[in-house]
This record gives structure tokens, C-alpha cells and sequence, in this order.
């Protein structure tokens, strides 16, 4: 048997020129050229060239006549320089070859059912399906490492600035966060279920009250909702929670983190502190919460002005309350394209879409003539517009911000004005309370155990629209990363909260009591963040779909179509939790 290797497959260099070594790994490529065999070699560190000459070992040539793809081998050899003009610049070990002198076969390999290649990508289903095969993939090999070197660094910042890293259960009692729960049933309490964690908020409240001061781990958070890029049933934060901080001291720290993170990761400088935005500010500006600060193209009201127009449909929307805001892309831009953004506009959900160039200290279009020379001066004026198109919107405030956000996202693709780098950004003081209208009553914007701002408190029960609330977000590149909150810890002030979104106090004990509870024994003011990992490390790599930084995700069906979970289970297994099946079959 050989040694199965001294170097790996990513390791040998000219320096290693002449020294005999030891590798293994799957056969990546094979190519004869003119009798001799060449495989590329591959394992997660790196791809080898391997020589089989039958002129230098007949026995071991034969041997590896038989190689195919996805063969598992050791071998021994000698290393030496590739022929001149046949060095591979893209490949560290690009000078060398190993000319060998034995081989020992491992494992043979049926043909893949997929390419085990980046060139060649399969369709979704069958990388999930045969997601063992596609991790084989150097660049998914690549994305595992960066995880395992993010959340290395992570730990190193989290430990240097004095947090413990402490587990909290993931069989708990169901509470309301938000999303639906996944429930698992209990076989020693007949009836009662446990329900899979959203998040830790709870626990590490109760971890703050015990006196820990600094509290952080890698959380797994479980939550049935509908899936799509960045959203998965199974994710995993970098939660933590500070007690004697207030908001700004929570802020330099992740702040610091992130510094942290990215300078060891990928050698990148993050500038801080980090930009401040508040929600209403943002989304005015941006139309968004999530802001994308890589490119300006900001959203401006120009409803004052519009109102001293003649064009009626903008005198409409605002004299029964509404808006007017435009955007002003600084390029030319044909009919044919301004009608492109119309049709886009409309299938998002605007009543049309209206548009007028601006041709020095004037602008054209067919609206133009209802805008009086003055009024044309003082939109340009106000816009700052030098160039371009005007582009606006007239309809209520949340509705125009909504759709100019995701006009003005559409712009940037078409435009490419999406910039290189990392773009960080705080948006804070959110409102405490959105109304929802097919329930018909007030949700918690994030949730129930976020602090009112002490001068807000008093509207809770008389106008909780106007109650905002110590919230503040992490935003990197148009991507929410992280939520965080400073924490209630008046039990009274906690029951207030509740009742605004229509939990009775009978309620409020059933479900929070041990919390609620807990605070009536004096806890230390306290605050944290769940930091968005898998978004991270996605981000870090380059891709907003964050089933490539994880190793075995689901599908948008939440099935794993590789262990096809979810599945049945036995009328035995059944019996055991004291359950009794009563399902619907589909048509």
C-alpha cells in the first residue's frame, strides 16, 4: 500500500523540483498524448499534473490506461518542470508535473451524472440532488473555505473583546417571531409540542439577566417561510448580545467585526464608522430599507413644485396627499429605452410612469408644455439634474418610494453603475409598529422585546404610528446583513408592547411569562444583533444566493431532493409522539 500522500494537490512548486512525493486524490482530467497519459489531479487544496510515460514504468502506464474521471488514486513520483511553453500561469502548482513511479487505484467511479467542472454548471435540481458531486467543485471547495475562514475570524474578534460563545436549546417553547414554526412533537408529554428556534432572542435575554455581560454564538435559526435567494428554511447568524451597552457602543462593534472579518478573509480595508441613515431618510432617498450605496441616482420630491404645474394628474396626487418624486439618470437615453422602463414600472405596480429630458436649463417631452419655464428652472434646480431623463412618479408616499427603489435598482443593471467595493451602511430608528392590513392590527416591525425610544413611549396606546423605536440594521451592498435592538426590560413596559398588537395579558403570560418573569429580578440594560452569516460569506464570495456558502441547502419547496427530506415516517414512529394522520390527498 502507498503512502498516501506528502504534499496535497495544491502544495508543490519549482522549488520542489526533484524530490520525490506522495499524492492522492480524483482523477480530474485525463488527455493521452501520443502514449503518454497526463491526469489532472484534484483534491479540495488544488489540481496536480501527473505523468504516466511507459517508456519511464511500463507496469504503472498500464495501470492508468483504465483511469477515467472521478477515479479515486495515490501515487509516487518524482517531481520535475513541465516542458517550456507548457506551464499553466493560473495554476500555483503551473510549473510542475510529477512523473510517476507507482499507483495504487482507490476507488473506480461510475460516469457523473454531472460536470464536476466550473466551466459547465448544472440546473439547480441536479446540483441539489447530487449535491456530493457538485461540492466537488473547486469553486464550491472554495466556498466552503471561506466560510470555515469567516467564521474562524469572527470567533477570533468575538473572543478578543471578551464574548463567550455559549449554546442556547433548539427544542423550545413556540412563541410568536414572525414566521411560522417548525414544531416537533414531545413522546413523554402527550399533546404538547416543542417548536425549532427562529432565532435565540429570547435565551439570550435570559442570558443577560444571568449576568454572562457578553454573550455570542453561531445560532442555527429554523423558519418555514417562502424560500428564495437569500432566504433558506436552516440559516445561521452570528448572534450576540451586550449587557451595559447602548446603541452606539454596539454599533463599533460590529463595526469592528466586519472591519475585522474583511481585512482577514480577503485582505479588503472597510472604512468606518459605517454611513447613518434613518428609515425615513433612507427611504426617501433610496425606497428603500436595504439601500444600495455603491451608486447615487437618489430619489427626490419634487411634489412642491409640481403643484405650481399644469399638468393635472401631478396637481391630483398632490393635493389629496400624495407625492411626485422623480429620479434622474445622468445618460441618454432613446424613447426606447424610456418606454422599457415605463413597461417595467407598470408591471411593478405604477399607475404609469412620466418622463422629460433635460436639455440645459430646459426639458422636453410631451408633459413639457404644462411646465412654465420657471417651474422647468426650478425642478432642474432642485434635482440637481445637468443631463439625462427625469423620471417621475406620482402616487402616495409609500407607493412612489416603493417604486422608484426598484426603478432605480433596474437602472443600475441596465446602466452597470453598480460599483466595485463594499458599501456599509447603519439604517436605524425604524418605526416600533407597521399596520397589517389583512389582519387589522399593528405587527411589530422586527419584534415585541425592541425598546420604544423613551420620547415615543408615551403614544403607544394613543397613536402607535408614531412610536419608533431603538432598531437599528446592518446593510452591505443593497443586502440587509444584520438586525439589531436595544432590549425592554421593564416587565410593565414589555405587557404595554404586547397589548399594542393585541395580546391580551393572559396571552402574554402563556407565551412570555418565564421572561417576563425573569425581569421582575432586575436585568442590566442590554441590546444585540443577529448578523446575517450565510449572507456574509455569500457577499464575500461574490453571489447573492446563499445556497452556494452552504454545504447541503433545500430546494424552493423546502425538499432536499439529495435525502428526499422531508419524508414519512412509520404508523409506529406516529404512535410514539401520540399522533394520528389526517391528510388531504392532492389531486
Amino acid at each position: 500500500m502507498l503512502m498516501y500522500r506528502t504534499n496535497t494537490n495544491g502544495e508543490l512548486t519549482d522549488k520542489d523540483i526533484k524530490k520525490k512525493a506522495a499524492l492522492a486524490g480524483w482523477c480530474h482530467t485525463r488527455r493521452d498524448h501520443g502514449g503518454i497519459i497526463f491526469i489532472d489531479l484534484r483534491d479540495r487544496y488544488g489540481i496536480t499534473q501527473v505523468v504516466f510515460d511507459p517508456e519511464h514504468n511500463k507496469e504503472v502506464h498500464k495501470s492508468a490506461e483504465g483511469l477515467r474521471r472521478e477515479d479515486v488514486i495515490a501515487v509516487e513520483g518524482i517531481v520535475r518542470a513541465r516542458p517550456e511553453g507548457m506551464t499553466n500561469t493560473k495554476l500555483k502548482t503551473g510549473k510542475i508535473e510529477v512523473l510517476i513511479d507507482k499507483i495504487e487505484i482507490m476507488a473506480k467511479s461510475e460516469v457523473p451524472p454531472i460536470e464536476i467542472h466550473d466551466r459547465i454548471i448544472a440546473n439547480d435540481d441536479t446540483r441539489l440532488k447530487y449535491r456530493f458531486l457538485d461540492l466537488r467543485r473547486p469553486i464550491m471547495q472554495k466556498n466552503l473555505q471561506l466560510r470555515h475562514n469567516a467564521a474562524m475570524a469572527a470567533r477570533e474578534h468575538f473572543n478578543a473583546k471578551g464574548f463567550l460563545e455559549i449554546e442556547t436549546p433548539l427544542l423550545v417553547r413556540a412563541t410568536p417571531e414572525g414566521a411560522r414554526d417548525y414544531i416537533v412533537p414531545s413522546r413523554v408529554n402527550a399533546g404538547k409540542f416543542y417548536a425549532l428556534p427562529q432565532s435565540p432572542q429570547l435565551y439570550k435575554q435570559l442570558l443577560m439577566i444571568s449576568g454572562v455581560d457578553r454573550y455570542f454564538q453561531f445560532a442555527r435559526c429554523l423558519r418555514d417561510e417562502d424560500l428564495r435567494a437569500d432566504r433558506q428554511p436552516e440559516h445561521t447568524q452570528m448572534d450576540f448580545e451586550m449587557s451595559f451597552a447602548d446603541e452606539k457602543d454596539i454599533m463599533e462593534f460590529v463595526e469592528g467585526l466586519f472591519k475585522h472579518l474583511f481585512k482577514k478573509v480577503l485582505n479588503a480595508d472597510i472604512e468606518t464608522p459605517f454611513p447613518v441613515l434613518s428609515y425615513d431618510e433612507s427611504m426617501s432617498k433610496y425606497g428603500t430599507d436595504k439601500p444600495d450605496l455603491r451608486f447615487g441616482l437618489e430619489i427626490k420630491d419634487v411634489t412642491d413644485t409640481a403643484v405650481k404645474s399644469d399638468f393635472g394628474v401631478f396637481k391630483d396626487v398632490a393635493n389629496s396627499g400624495g407625492k411626485v418624486k422623480c429620479i434622474n439618470p445622468e445618460t441618454e437615453m432613446p424613447r426606447k429605452e424610456i418606454d422599457s422602463l415605463i413597461d417595467f414600472a407598470t408591471k411593478a405596480g405604477a399607475k404609469g410612469m412620466a418622463w422629460m429630458k433635460v436639455q440645459g436649463n430646459k426639458l422636453e417631452s410631451n408633459i413639457a408644455k404644462y411646465f412654465k419655464p420657471g417651474v422647468q428652472e426650478e425642478l432642474i434646480r432642485i434635482t440637481g439634474a445637468k443631463s439625462g431623463v427625469l423620471l417621475f412618479i406620482a402616487d402616495g408616499e409609500k407607493q412612489a418610494n416603493d417604486l422608484l427603489g426598484k426603478i432605480r435598482l433596474e437602472i443600475a443593471d441596465r446602466l452597470k453603475l453598480r460599483k466595485e467595493g463594499w458599501k456599509f451602511c447603519w439604517v436605524t430608528d425604524y418605526p416600533l409598529f407597521e399596520w397589517d392590513e389583512n389582519e387589522e392590527r399593528w405587527a411589530p416591525c422586527h419584534h415585541i422585546f425592541t425598546k420604544p425610544k423613551e420620547e415615543c413611549i408615551k403614544f403607544l396606546e394613543k397613536d402607535p404610528a408614531k412610536v419608533y423605536a431603538n432598531l437599528f440594521d446592518v446593510v452591505l451592498n443593497g443586502t440587509e446583513l444584520a438586525s439589531g435592538s436595544m432590549r425592554i426590560t421593564q416587565p410593565e413596559l414589555q405587557k404595554q408592547v404586547m397589548k399594542v398588537i393585541g395580546m391580551t395579558e393572559q396571552q402574554a403570560e402563556e407565551k412570555f411569562g418565564f421572561l417576563l418573569n425573569a425581569y421582575k429580578y432586575a436585568a442590566p440594560p442590554h441590546g444585540g444583533m443577529g448578523l446575517g452569516f450565510d449572507r456574509t460569506v455569500a457577499l464575500m464570495s461574490g453571489t447573492t444566493d446563499i445556497r452556494e456558502v452552504i454545504a447541503f441547502p433545500k430546494n424552493k419547496n423546502a425538499e432536499c431532493p439529495m435525502d428526499e427530506s422531508p419524508g414519512t415516517v412509520t404508523d409506529e414512529q406516529l404512535k410514539d409522539v401520540h399522533i394520528k394522520l389526517d391528510v388531504l390527498k392532492k389531486e
